[in-house]
């Protein structure tokens, strides 16, 4: 009978300590989401209720219900026009080498590294004049534009995997620049879509600065706004706080769980040449 190796067994006494810690905020979101008042005061955050109500969820999700489909419409909008446009740019500066295909590139990926804050005020004045501000359809337009650099730059390390000879080939075939790109190179691009999108949709769900800047207080507040504005003013309703982090955390949970295994593949994806 063959034991485990102890750097074995310390291995996975680590994984499952860092595990707990990972997952208690998750467990004291769930927890305190279905206390009532008296057992949020008399009772710890990590204890079981001893009246489990539903009432705070029900009451959060009625205060955060339109954010929460504003959030989705201008999320999945943002994430599908930012990802497509980055396989475009990801496509043209890998398999049509032109003339300063490298400097293109390189402003496509200082891009990344600009902090909301340098653009803010030039932001909001830019949506004022196009009359996007407090509209959804300036949030769609910002985080598209914010994330054009990141998707290229992911798209374009993946492409750069794909043989040439494949595209002489359908060249010679007589197929041309977009006939190759939606025949042959977007049928390929599965993987690198998913893992694109799902860093996508976290990054613009999980967006405030730009939600509070651009739709605070109107019709199309993010619900990243919302959230925060749970705390109220004079009291601290910590089990409808909870509730509302819990809608607001399930979308993102949700796809993690679901799109996990390809999100792995994706990140190896290109990661070798043969």
């Amino acid at each position: 009978m063959r034991f485990p190796k102890p750097r074995r067994v310390t291995l996975y006494i680590l994984l499952v300590f860092f595990a707990f810690l990972f997952l208690l905020p998750l467990w004291t979101c769930i927890t305190t989401s279905f206390k009532p008042v008296h057992d949020v005061i008399y009772t710890t955050p990590v204890e079981l209720p001893l009246s489990p109500t539903a009432e705070p969820l029900i009451t959060a999700l009625n205060i955060m219900q339109r954010p929460l489909l504003n959030s989705f419409t201008f999320t999945i909008s943002a994430m599908i026009l930012s990802c497509l446009l980055g396989s475009i740019n990801g496509y043209i500066l890998t398999k049509i080498r032109f003339r300063g295909s490298d400097t293109v590139f390189l402003f496509f990926s200082i891009g990344i590294f600009i902090p909301y804050q340098a653009v803010l005020v030039p932001l909001v004045l830019t949506m004022s004049k196009l009359g996007l501000f407090n509209h959804i359809e300036g949030l769609i337009l910002t985080h598209t534009a914010y994330g054009i650099p990141i998707t290229t730059l992911l798209f374009r390390n993946f492409y750069g995997v794909i043989p040439n000879s494949l595209i002489m080939a359908a060249k010679t075939d007589g197929a041309g620049t977009w006939t190759i790109y939606r025949r042959i190179v977007l049928p390929l691009s599965l993987l690198p879509f998913v893992v694109a999108a799902v860093f996508q949709f976290t990054s613009i769900w999980n967006d405030f600065l730009f939600g509070v800047a651009l739709a605070r207080g109107s019709e199309a507040q993010p619900a990243s706004v919302a959230l925060a504005n749970l705390r109220g003013t004079t009291e601290f309703q910590w089990n409808v706080q909870m509730a509302g982090t819990l809608w607001y955390a399930l979308p993102v949970l949700v796809i993690f769980f679901v799109l996990g295994k390809y999100l792995m593949r994706g990140y190896m994806a290109g990661a070798v040449k043969g």
